[in-house]
């Protein structure tokens, strides 16, 4: 999707979400304060802030179609994740004031009085709000806005709080027995529960995930079909919004060929990435030897090695220096090893056993995507 499309579709649930949650908080406080409800006012408030959260929403997303600057020089994509991250801070704020109330309310409780009216809005204000949950939470996912998301799972969180009210409200009406304040807390529960899944996803997004790896494999397997390119390997994606990327991978070529035999379809490579998945990629080079009988017995020699061990997933960048004597070699590791040097020493010892007069320069690795 074009960015400035997926802009203006985020712009514009955002502006549904605050119209919505609007009429539906100012209608719960207001039927929830005749009533003496704490869990009808409870959830109108929330509605504001969920009203309020469509609209950071909706600043944030403008804020992030501002263009690069000399201050930033890769754009301004990431205010989306400061927008969730508020958003989480805003949710917690909320649950906390209403686990508060309720603590207070079941302390020292307070007369309730609730009638069929009162229900029949609580149920038809659920209803809404499942619905704009739910369209919140499809729209955030298609267009990759983990903001609408979080405003689409808080929505839908207070549709089913809705139907805690009724519940209690109608158990209210048949026996005179009030459960409002412990239903608060409920509703507060869930609340926070909400606010810390938002937020520990934003801060993963800010510290920096790894990649998309559907995205990876799709610019690996273009790279790997691209005619004159032997192997593609330690790709890495680094996201500055969620439609915005850089990134970098190391391209094997034939170790005979020259820069003029290998620029024009680099170069038109880098330009179809770019285009095709908005990545802006920097390529490495390794030149690598697969015809020579020495190289192959090198290889052969390697996977031996590779394939006792438990936790290296692969090798790649092998080379031997015609010049040097030193062999070049790349293993990438699972992230449950923890000993990098141990494996590095096994490997190197290994190797001097078959090329005693050789030197190593041998690279321990995980996979970024």
């Amino acid at each position: 999707m074009e960015n400035e499309q997926r802009k203006k579709r985020i712009m514009r649930d955002s502006v549904i979400g605050i119209i919505v949650n609007l009429c539906i908080a100012a209608a719960k406080i207001v039927v929830g304060l005749l009533v003496s409800s704490l869990a009808i006012v409870s959830e109108g408030l929330n509605n504001a802030a969920d009203a309020g959260s469509s609209f950071l929403t909706l600043v944030g997303t403008k804020l992030s179609s501002r263009h690069p600057d000399k201050e930033h020089p890769f754009g301004y994509g990431r205010i989306e994740y400061l927008t969730s991250l508020t958003i989480s801070v805003l949710i917690l704020v909320t649950g906390g004031t209403l686990l508060r109330d309720s603590i207070d309310g079941i302390l020292h409780p307070a007369g309730m009085e609730v009638t069929v009216a009162a229900i029949l809005l609580v149920a038809v204000s659920a209803v809404a709000k499942f619905l704009l949950g739910t369209y919140m939470i499809r729209e955030g996912k298609a267009i990759d806005s983990d903001a609408l998301v979080a405003v689409g799972i808080d929505g839908r969180n207070d549709s089913f709080f809705s139907l805690i009210t009724i519940a209690i409200s109608i158990l209210f009406l048949v026996s005179g027995l009030s459960l409002d304040a412990w239903a608060g807390i409920v509703f507060a529960a869930v609340i926070i529960k909400s606010g810390i899944e938002i937020l520990r996803d934003t801060v993963s997004e800010l510290i920096g995930r790894p990649g998309e790896a559907e995205l990876a494999g799709t610019i690996y397997k273009e790279i790997r079909s691209t005619p004159g390119i032997l192997n593609a390997a330690d790709m890495m994606l680094h996201n500055y919004g969620p439609d915005s990327w850089s990134g970098s991978v190391n391209l094997e070529l034939d170790h005979k060929a020259n820069l003029g035999d290998t620029y024009e379809f680099l170069h038109d490579l880098q330009l179809n990435i770019m285009h095709k998945y908005n990545v802006t990629m920097v390529f490495g080079l390794y030149a690598v030897d697969n015809d020579s009988p020495e190289a192959r017995e090198l290889r052969k020699t390697i996977n031996t090695f590779v394939v006792q061990q438990e936790h290296v997933r692969s090798y790649h960048a092998v080379y031997k220096s015609p010049s040097s004597d030193k062999i070049y070699c790349d293993l990438v590791v699972d992230y449950d090893l923890k000993d990098w040097d141990a494996l590095r020493a096994e490997f190197i010892d290994y190797l001097k056993q078959k090329y005693p007069d050789n030197e190593f320069e041998i690279t321990i690795e995980t996979e970024f995507v």
